[in-house]
């Protein structure tokens, strides 16, 4: 990893210490999904404030934004740690965002206007192109999926699930790549998007929210 002190100083014009330990906090963020942070390991914090030429102070106020998020974990006399997301917490997790995105998704097939649901199909494509055959890509599956479901979730327009849905994504995340990567996985999740999608176009709630609790109901599946 490339020295940071250059793209980050607690001197920079501009940039007020709030900025700073909100930017630390995406960049571990990104360190933490991409594992290059894992689950479980303990987060050298001298050492990271010495690779973004930064004070502990930051950091630390970064950790704990990171721990309000479930994505580290704060041990006395220990420092913090990558959060390990056990079986029920993941069970929790796909619990909530069932209720939370299926509940959503019966309000679009109702309420979405066809502009909008031009873009679900839209992006339902992009995700179909993700998925061929021979050119499969896990992480730009997983990258368009994501994007599917927040503007699904941006169209049914209700800033407080959003809040709740974008907390309990990050903890998912910890584990998300590896239930995509098991054999089989890409193309089932893509069968249960093509469910939803039927659904939503013709506009039926009921079934839409079905095909979405289906879908999370498998995802808990696979990442278990």
């Amino acid at each position: 990893m490339p020295p940071m002190s250059a793209l980050m100083s607690e001197n920079r014009p501009g940039l007020s210490p709030r900025a700073l330990y909100v930017e630390v906090a995406e960049l571990l963020r990104q360190r933490i999904f991409q594992r290059e942070l894992e689950p479980g390991s303990w987060i050298d914090e001298l050492k990271i404030a010495e690779e973004y030429g930064i004070s502990r102070t930051p950091l630390r106020e970064a950790l704990k934004v990171l721990a309000a998020e479930g994505l580290v974990t704060m041990k006395v006399r220990r420092g913090a740690y990558v959060t390990e997301v056990s079986t029920q917490d993941l069970s929790d997790v796909y619990h909530l965002l069932s209720l939370l995105e299926s509940d959503a998704a019966g309000v679009v097939a109702t309420k979405a206007t066809d502009a909008e649901l031009a873009e679900l199909v839209a992006l339902h494509a992009e995700l179909e192109l993700a998925a061929k055959p021979g050119t499969a890509n896990a992480d730009a599956f997983f990258a368009v999926n994501e994007r599917f479901h927040m503007r699904l979730l941006a169209i049914a327009n209700n800033r407080w699930r959003d809040q709740m849905v974008a907390d309990l994504r990050k903890v998912m995340k910890l584990n998300r790549h590896n239930s995509l990567l098991k054999t089989g996985r890409i193309d089932e999740s893509l069968h249960e998007h093509r469910a939803i999608m039927d659904a939503l176009t013709v506009r039926d709630a009921a079934a839409t929210v079905k095909r979405m609790r289906e879908h999370f109901s498998n995802g808990l599946e696979a990442a278990a």
